[in-house]
């Protein structure tokens, strides 16, 4: 590649400005750079006639703002079309931010300095988040009389600023972000104004080379491209020549360029200094990765007082974005860049190879990918036991070990299949597994992984270390890891899913944010512990979705690859907690001082012998641990070891799920193999407003249409419908199961109908009315509930029902009792005419939630008052004296105490004593008429 120096460079580098500003002439601007600035901005500053006002919106971007911040500013404009354009920092004064200036000055671009932040009332960010980045409006931030609209398409950072509006999509260009608002909006744009929303997307996407680009990129340009946008002035300000200087700057970072090897990973390392600023560095630096074919590059340029960062990477797992944030820059995971003040170029190339070795993670090995343990078979089982295990497991490729753990071979479905069906189905595996294979070792690189996958087309490949097999690597495994995403197969979800989320992502910060001290040292103690055993340690389940749904939820669950019992008594000695284990499913709970729970699992795998059957457990990987869960959205997991801490895991496209509130199982025998979980998808489903995906819902209408609810217990239905009732607001769950006919499942007596739908909604109000009276009488309300539920089954069918759900006996035998009574209790109080203890003494022996059941069923407003009174006046009644005092008086100790206590707890109902006066003279009056005996 050859750069020349032109020194008419300036007249054909601003043909661009002079297109914008629609000079009257179309003669070419001559002489040097500085007349040239003067002719236009003179013929500018008669364009420039609107008064000065107050300024209450302000769009603003990020310091050091380059084409697709200016196009951002300029898009936002026909949004919020009263508000001023300004940007947050002084520019730099070279040619190529001429450009910006001139823009500035034709869309009436205010400066920073001239701006009352008092006046402000909103305050929209495009093209950036981060709060150091924009200047001096970042301390309008945290007033809340100021609005915060923010569009970007920027990575997440710590440094993030939440908004009152956030419109946030990882796009190549922002301006494709704002032109496609615009374009939906049915708003118009100039010709110029394409133009430079167009030079915008051009600039943040290389021209739609970068890996950063996407579809929507494209269809911006085109749409900029009809409205007028010149790609001519696109090209003159895109493919510039460069200056004698740059060129210059050009040939000192070649020559400086550096070789380093960090982690197995090849960075390049280039530093230049200057006395004066030369502009265009980010331009070199591609030039040079260009030039050079090179993959990952950091360079660094002394200008003036500041070090310059300009970072790109070609490498998927090296994101330049969280380097630069760590220098108070950002970007893209490809493409970052950050200034930096007051450091020496040798403190920040210290500081840097410090973070490259913190961020930049080891070259992929076989033991990374790799799962473990291997799934396998003995030689000497039958073709009918490795058809039993592949259907088990769901897996198509069968590993052959003896009995002394060595690797003979393996068998494919295909050959075990044709095997079953030839009638063949009891001959040892050994006859027809294949006997050449080849292995890796587990330091073996992704490369040679790859080489040998592709080239031998092999579904699996072994992993042995000292001869032995220690795990193996799938088509898929390797096809995860190319693409950094998690492959899903077509059976798992619906076809119109959509694009799949990264596999990875850090959550350090947000864990920090969204969970109390306590708990976060916790985790960060799990991940220390797991690096003394030496194994990997994750927290999951239901906390780590709501922690991406933004509900509280502190309940923690850890999953162990290794030994969970093993890690959880090691974790109790060390930091002082109970362990309960329990040997035969590998899992165990962590009871701390204060009583707090955590419940540790080794990563197993379940398989189900029958439909509704209790599962069998094994030992397994994190990911099959994963895919034995219920729905997509419960089986995220967060790494917990030190160096990998808040990395989030997502196997089967889970934030996409939770994104667009879709509840989805991972195979289409989930329901089959367990029930419950039709029970289950109702109540997330209802708890968080989601949708059930389509197949799901078709699986939960086939499960019921073949009744794979015949062989569950009905412990574990009890369990699971208990749970739907404890929800908050448990009304339109069980209204959902009704429209999937569930409810006969339960009891075929239960029907939901008008007045079935009418006593439950009001159990509804009266739990309402109950809880706000805040008595802090202590009651399930699920109990209400199931009451209401079961009010159409007769008694003796309620005693079936007790039994089949294995209700346990002392809590079934009052919820019988009670119920037998109630219809006898409720004609009693539609007829009460008697005193108020009459009234305490009819209700007492009754449970809260059998009257607050009673009292929606009557439909009477007496027994409401009734009851009500009881809750509100009689039941909180107490007498004062207690057995010293009868004592004092005179009474000897015995059952008589209690005759005394209940015709005194009368006497104050019925408003006859009301003091401790009263009280003691009341006893002194039975005492002196020996009413009750001596």
């Amino acid at each position: 590649m050859i750069f020349r120096s032109n020194r008419k460079f300036q007249s054909a580098q601003f043909v661009c400005p002079a297109f914008f500003l629609r000079f009257e002439t179309s003669k070419p601007f001559t002489g040097s750079g500085n007349v040239m600035k003067k002719e236009i901005k003179d013929k500018i500053a008669k364009k420039r006639k609107s008064p000065d006002k107050v300024i209450e919106e302000v769009i603003t971007t990020h310091i050091n703002s380059d084409f697709d911040a200016l196009a951002s500013m300029i898009a936002a404009k026909k949004l919020y079309p009263e508000a001023f354009l300004v940007f947050p920092g002084s520019q730099e004064k070279n040619l190529r931010h001429f450009f910006i200036h001139s823009m500035s000055y034709l869309f009436n671009f205010k400066k920073a300095k001239d701006v009352n932040l008092d006046t402000v009332k909103r305050l929209i960010l495009v093209d950036t988040r981060q709060k150091s980045r924009i200047g001096k409006f970042a301390d309008l931030i945290d007033r809340k009389d100021v609005e915060i609209h923010i569009y970007d398409h920027h990575p997440d950072s710590r440094d993030d600023v939440h908004g009152d509006i956030e419109v946030i999509q990882k796009l190549g260009s922002n301006a494709a972000l704002l032109a496609r608002i615009i374009r939906d909006r049915g708003l118009s744009v100039s010709p110029d104004e394409a133009t430079v929303m167009c030079l915008g997307i051009h600039e943040d996407t290389g021209s739609f080379t970068f890996s950063s680009t996407t579809p929507e990129d494209y269809r911006a340009a085109a749409w900029l491209a009809e409205q007028g946008a010149n790609h001519n002035t696109i090209s003159d300000m895109l493919t510039r020549e460069l200056t004698t200087e740059q060129v210059w700057l050009l040939n000192d970072l070649s020559r400086s360029a550096a070789k380093t090897i960090i982690n197995g990973v090849e960075v390049i390392i280039a530093r230049v200094v200057t006395d004066e600023y030369i502009g265009g560095f980010a331009i070199l630096v591609h030039k040079l990765m260009d030039m050079e074919n090179l993959n990952v590059v950091f360079a660094l340029a002394q200008m003036r007082n500041r070090i310059y960062l300009v970072a790109r990477s070609r490498i998927a797992g090296i994101n330049v974005n969280e380097i630069a944030l760590e220098f108070g820059g950002g970007g893209h995971p490809h493409a970052a860049s950050a200034t930096i003040k007051n450091k020496t170029l040798i403190q920040v190339e210290r500081d840097m190879q410090k973070i490259l070795k913190k961020r930049i993670k080891p070259a992929v090995k076989a033991r990374d990918i790799m799962s473990s343990p291997a799934i396998h078979i003995s030689p000497d089982e039958t073709v009918n036991n490795a058809a039993i295990k592949m259907t088990r497991f769901n897996i198509n490729i069968l590993l052959v070990i003896d009995g002394a753990g060595v690797l003979e071979g393996y068998i494919t479905r295909q050959v075990v299949e044709k095997a079953v069906f030839l009638g063949l189905k009891e001959i040892k595996v050994k006859e027809y597994m294949n006997i050449e294979f080849s292995i890796v070792q587990p330091d073996a690189s992704l490369k040679e992984i790859q080489e040998l996958i592709i080239r031998e087309r092999l579904r699996a490949l072994p992993v042995l270390e000292a001869e032995k097999v220690v795990g193996v690597i799938t088509r898929t495994d390797l096809l995860n890891i190319l693409v950094d995403k998690p492959l899903i197969p077509e059976y798992l979800h619906e076809s119109n899913a959509g694009p799949q989320f990264i596999r990875y992502k850090r959550m350090s910060g947000i864990l920090r944010e969204r969970l109390p001290a306590n708990i976060m040292k916790l985790l960060i103690n799990f991940g220390s512990m797991a690096d003394e055993l030496g194994y990997n340690v994750y927290l999951v389940g239901g906390l780590v979705r709501d922690i991406l749904l933004r509900r509280e939820n502190l309940d923690v669950d850890i999953v162990v690859a290794g030994d969970g019992i093993k890690f959880a008594q090691e974790f109790a000695k060390k930091y002082g907690a109970r362990v309960r284990s329990h040997r035969k499913f590998g899992t165990a709970v962590l009871i701390f001082p204060d009583g707090y729970k955590v419940d540790v699992a080794t990563a197993r795998l379940e398989y189900y012998e029958s439909p509704g059957a209790p599962p069998i457990v094994e030992t397994s990987s994190l990911k099959l641990d994963m895919y034995r869960r219920d729905f997509t959205i419960n089986t995220l997991a967060i790494k917990l070891n030190t160096k990998d801490f808040g990395t989030l895991i997502d196997y089967f496209a889970a934030q996409m799920d939770i994104k667009n509130k879709v509840l989805r199982v991972l195979h289409n025998l989930s329901f089959v193999e367990d029930p419950t979980r039709v029970l289950r998808a109702i109540r997330f489903e209802q708890r968080f407003d989601f949708k059930i995906g389509k197949l799901t819902l078709a699986l939960i209408k086939n499960a019921v249409k073949i009744n794979c609810f015949k062989d569950l217990p009905g412990r574990r239905l009890y369990q699971e419908l208990k749970l739907i009732l404890k929800e908050e607001d448990p009304l339109r769950a069980i209204k959902r199961m009704d429209e999937f006919d569930l409810l006969q499942f339960i009891s075929p007596d239960i029907k939901l109908n008008q007045k079935g739908g009418v006593l439950l909604e009001e159990i509804k109000k009266v739990i309402s009315w109950f809880n706000l009276l805040y008595l802090e009488q202590p009651f399930e309300s699920w109990k209400v509930y199931w009451y209401g539920l079961t009010s159409s089954v007769n008694i003796e069918q309620f005693r079936v029902l007790s039994e089949k759900i294995g209700m346990p006996d002392q809590k079934s035998s009052k919820i019988i009792y009670q119920r037998t009574q109630s219809d006898l209790l409720l004609f009693t109080l539609r007829n009460f005419h008697r005193d108020s203890y009459q009234l305490y003494t009819l209700l007492d022996p009754y449970d809260t939630e059998m009257l607050l059941y009673l009292m929606a069923k009557a439909g009477n407003k007496k027994v409401k008052r009734l009851i009500s009174k009881y809750f509100t006046t009689l039941k909180r009644t107490k007498i004062i004296l207690k057995g010293k005092d009868l004592l004092n008086i005179g009474f000897k100790p015995g059952p008589i105490f209690k005759e005394i206590f209940d015709r005194l707890l009368e006497a104050r109902l019925n408003n006859l004593i009301k003091t401790r006066e009263d009280e003691i003279s009341f006893a002194k009056d039975l005492k002196a008429r020996e009413i009750v005996g001596d």
